[in-house]
């Protein structure tokens, strides 16, 4: 199991309780990663030093608690160097103690800790001991009243309240809204279903809401854009922890930034395609992409599979990833041992891959719960100091782009591709829309006389009306084709944008066709279709005669209402079929969230009349389907049409049912 054991003075993982302190190991740990991310400061205003030692090796963590735990003293100790630099120098402490420079780092750690435990002595020692620590411990102990002192003159100094008040708005902010967040859940169909969790939960005593501004006590409910995806209240992570279904991996807590870019590509992938991923995706995420695309969607199939690049991650971090991914009992994920950048697009494992997740490295800075984040998604420690203080360093940024970039470009070259999907967790627009657009732009015509290029498109998460307004989210800005999620209590950030290759639209097939085909699979019995195909009527002029509107529905016995049920269900499958678009849109606003569709309705006296044509393809060739007018009998007379039959084309946002799915416009 990958669930470890909670040692007793830690509540959850990363957690423990005030006035504690910590064991030896773990300061030992937050001091080495504390110097080698810490700020240096030019010699002319340097107060404290560090050493010149940097790049340090890390001591290994006795486990993920202890690691969570260093991260986390580390991180607010950066969030607070200044003035405990200044308390150091005010109190006299860093003139009067013989401590070499290497060794004030552990003396920073430690005396954070020791004025968020008021100064008072450490209760939890642990096991073992390091002489280290106890010696700066005694030092700080000896020097308690005067820090003590120093502290409150810096207070009164700065007119803080708190010491909370003297870091940057940006960062207090995100420090309030870690606490609130919500615990995001997806279930891990390789072990178990929504349903069979669902009811282990409410026979363990949770009840189910249906959004989540209903959440209180011990409840859940399910999440407005990830089908399989539970939220529940941060207060029942405790709750949770005891439960079977975490510690038999059955439902996996990850934040919602990991499940929304899979969850899109799961909408995206024909039954037959297969998925690359690439960038700095965890274990957990790829394994949820696998479940996802084996079990989650309609089109789901055993033999798809998930290919992942890990060239360039060290040896341990791919143990790592074996490991975790045996856990899920998850068997088509395949890693392959190169980069992304240097994987050739043409590559003989790669032919049936049709959708491409990108998930690089950026500068999380749409995070409020950093170092957890960090830690859980193979993030960038190196960006500690910089988010510690609510920026990113400019040169760390353009590295960040620059990586980007390349990493879309590279993506756009691979022939049998139809879609790449790119997501982060940053709020700027350099990392997102801007690097999106600059790399369409520098990607430049596609190689090949028969590929298309790629372009932006707009798409819907499922999404109900009584959720539409339970969470704050921007996915569909006026003009806008990208999927924006904005930090808040409920969640942190996340963007996400589509690009999917052009439509091609030589190749047509006629109304005739289409419905040969469906009824050679039976869906039309009782329907009659033998109408001469397109190419029997090149051979022979045939006269139709004209449409009696006036013919009720039992002069046509064979056009009875299952039959018309099994002509829209084989219409809708042809149209979950398509490779670009399904639940993509077009940016023009005409949308179906199954497919591209675009539509126009008129109505006579005596039946609906429904025009539509939308995009399907089957593999890398896009067809364009357009359908006549199709007759629904049974409409009754004297019914009047609101809308007028020549009206324009304009951006129409779809119809949303409860369940999440837009159709068109219902006949009245």
């Amino acid at each position: 199991s990958s669930i470890f054991l909670l040692p007793s003075y830690i509540t959850f993982p990363g957690v423990r309780p005030s006035h504690l302190g910590f064991p030896d190991p773990v300061y030992l740990l937050a001091a080495v990663i504390f110097q080698n991310t810490h700020l240096e400061k030019p010699a002319a205003h340097r107060l404290v030093s560090y050493g010149k030692r940097a790049g340090l090796p890390l001591p290994e963590a006795k486990d993920e608690a202890y690691q969570r735990s260093s991260y986390e003293l580390a991180f607010n100790t950066l969030k607070y160097q200044e003035l405990l630099e200044d308390i150091m120098i005010d109190s006299c402490f860093y003139l009067s103690q013989p401590m070499p420079d290497d060794q004030m780092s552990l003396v920073v750690v430690m005396l954070y800790d020791f004025q968020d435990r008021k100064f008072l002595p450490r209760e939890c020692q642990g096991e073992e001991l390091v002489q280290e620590v106890r010696e700066v411990e005694n030092c700080l102990l000896r020097f308690k009243t005067k820090l003590a002192a120093s502290l409150a003159r810096s207070r009164i100094k700065h007119d803080l309240l708190t010491i909370d008040c003297i870091l940057p708005e940006a960062v207090r902010k995100k420090q309030e809204r870690a606490n609130r967040l919500l615990l995001y859940a997806w279930v891990n169909t390789f072990k178990s279903s929504l349903e069979e969790v669902c009811g282990v939960l409410k026979r363990g005593g949770f009840s189910q809401v249906n959004s989540v501004g209903q959440l209180e006590g011990q409840s859940f409910c399910q999440d407005p854009h990830c089908v399989d995806v539970l939220v529940f209240p941060p207060q029942l992570k405790a709750d949770l922890y005891r439960t079977k279904l975490l510690s038999d991996n059955k439902l996996i807590i990850q934040d919602k930034w990991c499940s929304v870019g899979p969850c899109v590509v799961r909408s995206l992938l024909l039954p037959d395609g297969d998925v690359l991923m690439a960038g700095s995706s965890s274990g957990l995420t790829m394994s949820h992409t696998a479940s996802l695309v084996t079990h989650g969607n309609a089109h789901g199939s055993s033999q798809s599979k998930v290919f992942v690049c890990v060239g360039d991650r060290p040896p341990a971090q791919r143990e790592e990833l074996q490991e975790v991914l045996a856990n899920m009992a998850c068997k088509n994920v395949k890693l392959i041992p190169m980069s992304f950048l240097s994987l050739d697009p043409c590559d003989l494992r790669l032919q049936r891959v049709r959708v491409i997740l990108l998930t690089p490295q950026c500068s999380v800075s749409a995070v409020s719960n950093p170092v957890e984040f960090i830690l859980q998604e193979n993030g960038d420690t190196d960006l500690l100091q910089d988010l510690s203080q609510g920026s990113i360093a400019q040169t760390k940024l353009d590295t960040l782009v620059a990586q980007q970039k390349r990493d879309i470009i590279h993506a756009l070259k691979f022939p049998k591709v139809q879609v790449v999907v790119y997501s982060t967790c940053s709020l700027y627009p350099e990392e997102n829309e801007e690097v999106v657009r600059g790399a369409l732009e520098q990607a430049g015509p596609t190689e090949g006389p028969k590929l298309q290029a790629f372009r932006l498109v707009s798409f819907f998460l499922s999404l109900s009306l009584s959720q539409f307004n339970s969470i704050q989210f921007n996915s569909r800005r006026a003009g806008c084709p990208f999927f924006r999620l904005d930090p808040s209590d409920e969640t942190n950030g996340c963007f996400l944008a589509v690009l999917t290759r052009e439509p091609d639209l030589e190749e047509i097939e006629s109304a005739q066709e289409v419905l040969a085909r469906a009824a050679a699979t039976g869906l039309l019995d009782g329907i009659d279709s033998n109408n001469p195909t397109r190419k029997e009527r090149r051979g022979r002029q045939t006269h139709q005669a004209p449409i009696n509107h006036a013919r009720s529905a039992h002069t046509r016995p064979h056009a009875t209402a299952s039959s018309q049920s099994r002509v829209m269900e084989f219409l809708n499958r042809e149209t979950k079929g398509s490779s670009s678009a399904t639940t993509v849109g077009s940016t023009d606003g005409g949308l179906s969230q199954r497919g591209q569709f675009i539509h126009t309705h008129s109505f006579t006296p005596n039946t609906c009349i429904l025009n539509c044509s939308f995009w399907t393809s089957g593999g890398a060739a896009p067809v364009a389907l357009t359908l006549p007018p199709v007759l629904f009998p049974g409409y009754s007379p004297g019914q009047t049409d609101t809308e007028p039959p020549s009206a324009p084309r304009g951006p129409t946002p779809p119809c949303l049912t409860t369940s999440g799915r837009p159709h068109p416009p219902r006949c009245p």
